[in-house]
């Protein structure tokens, strides 16, 4: 029997997780855009605003560390009271109102980084264990197409919002979110037994050991290399998208947001295609052609077409997601409930932070090196990630698909 899109929202579970992100990721997505307009207008400082988003991704640095905490307490209480801690939390931005009390915003957003891991390694134990295991495929498709499609129209709303009442109404609007999302994750059914702690543990042997159980997965290992791998890769093109739309196609600034709104819907039709794919190819050969659907994207940049660089666009949001469903599909059904908190935060910080880091050196490449020989070169590396895992994923070994074979 095929599980289609259908049967995960009519498992209760299921649905109301996923109706806990939508909630959350609305305010979150407001709240993210908002954040760097308000230190922009309250210091008038390009450099602060960008700061923002590194206060949110720093916590990432520390993911292994934070992900125990997942696996020392039962997930559902963790999440419920996560999600009210940071409803409270952002109430004293609502006295933001000069540049001397932008700190207040930046503390905030370190909290929320710290928050956003915990929540996602507690999420990763509470849905292997809430949603039946041949609907998670499907499940963290869906989960990406609600996350895409918040994107698509929060920060538009969180932007609106701004511009009429100021960010205080933003930061309102993200903790009636988070205190909406704390409401529908208590009503998830779901029985946890407290974590038994192993005699003699410690927080540094605790948290080495998400590491330990990636590394020793033949299944695991090379989905979050290749992961990271891919990320570091997106991060590079994402610093060049400035340049692609000025360089390459002669067009102001404000053609990035088009680029962005094409790249969001192709990631989410991919959550919608994830599930049905996962059941029907090895989880190696799903993500090796998610690589490449989005080298050849990468590459093809270069060209100075805007129907090209559209394409380009949608396939670069096809298939970069098809890497973070695998990867995290496979976290969920192959690591033991006892580790999996820990190890889900380090696969996430192996996969994301180069993406971090890669925005960084982006920066700095696209300023000596022209954009039309960096895109090739991004691609091709690309191309060479998916043959590698292609040519791995066909050695003898254990490496299961997602579903158990299709």
């Amino acid at each position: 029997m095929g599980w289609t899109a259908g049967a995960v929202l009519r498992d209760r579970n299921a649905g109301l997780y996923l109706s806990g992100v939508v909630v959350s990721g609305f305010g979150t997505s407001a709240m993210w855009l908002a954040a760097g307009i308000w230190v922009k207008s309250l210091t008038g400082s390009d450099s602060l605003a960008a700061l923002t988003t590194f206060a949110m991704w720093a916590p990432m640095l520390v993911g292994p560390l934070l992900g125990t905490v997942a696996d020392r307490v039962r997930r559902k209480p963790l999440l419920i009271w996560t999600n009210l801690a940071m409803s409270l939390l952002l109430l004293p931005l609502l006295a933001l109102d000069s540049a001397t009390r932008v700190w207040i915003l930046f503390a905030v957003l370190t909290v929320y980084g710290v928050s956003w891991v915990v929540h996602d390694a507690a999420e990763a134990g509470l849905v292997a264990a809430a949603v039946d295991s041949r609907l998670l495929g499907d499940f963290n498709g869906l989960r990406m197409t609600a996350n895409e499609g918040m994107k698509l129209i929060a920060p538009l709303a969180g932007a609106g919002l701004f511009a009429r009442f100021g960010g205080p109404s933003v930061a309102l609007l993200d903790a009636v979110s988070f205190a909406l999302a704390a409401g529908i994750f208590a009503l998830l059914r779901v029985r946890e037994e407290k974590p038994a702690r192993a005699d003699g543990g410690n927080w540094r042997t605790d948290t080495a050991e998400g590491a330990r159980c990636l590394w020793r997965s033949p299944v695991l290992r090379p989905l979050v290399l290749a992961g990271g791998a891919a990320m570091l890769l997106a991060g590079l093109n994402g610093a060049l998208i400035f340049a692609v739309t000025d360089k390459v196609l002669g067009h102001s600034p404000a053609f990035v947001g088009l680029l962005y709104a094409v790249q969001g819907v192709g990631s989410v039709l991919s959550g919608l295609l994830a599930g049905p794919l996962l059941r029907r190819l090895p989880e190696r050969t799903f993500v090796a052609a998610g690589i490449a659907v989005f080298a050849v994207a990468v590459a093809l940049r270069s060209l100075p077409y805007d129907a090209v660089a559209l394409m380009c666009s949608a396939a670069i949001g096809l298939g970069l997601p098809c890497v973070l469903i695998a990867a995290m599909t496979a976290v969920q059904r192959e690591t033991p409930d006892a580790v999996l908190g820990r190890t889900a935060a380090t696969a996430n910080t192996l996969i994301f932070v180069p993406n971090a880091v890669a925005l960084a050196v982006g920066a700095g490449l696209v300023t000596v090196v022209d954009v039309r020989v960096l895109l090739p070169v991004i691609g091709a590396a690309g191309v060479a990630l998916a043959v590698a895992l292609t040519l791995l994923g066909l050695r003898p070994g254990p490496h299961a698909s997602i579903a158990g074979g299709a």
